[in-house]
């Protein structure tokens, strides 16, 4: 049973980190809005829009600059870090 929370654990982190990879790739896309247009961008927004529009309905942009990104990616590295108290908890109940 402590294998496949282990398991587990590297799953959600390793997901979470691709996660955040795609993320900036497509927060950097907007640097060349013909990006957006291509096949790969429009994947990417139906991947990285849903969580990205969640902070944006928050966090109005200042001026030109758009903050909200940079709390969303910081909220998913929170994520990742809070999962490690939960799994050792997990693991100490075994």
């Amino acid at each position: 049973m402590a294998e496949l929370l282990i398991q587990l654990y590297r799953i959600i982190t390793y997901a979470l980190s691709i996660y955040s990879i795609f993320l900036v790739i497509y927060i950097l896309m907007s640097w060349v809005p013909a990006s957006r247009d291509t096949k790969f961008g429009k994947i990417l927004e139906k991947i990285a829009e849903p969580y990205l529009g969640f902070f944006r309905n928050f966090i109005p942009p200042l001026g030109m600059i758009d903050i909200s990104p940079i709390v969303a990616l910081f909220a998913l590295q929170l994520i990742g870090k809070g999962l490690v108290p939960v799994f050792n908890f997990l693991l100490r109940l075994l």
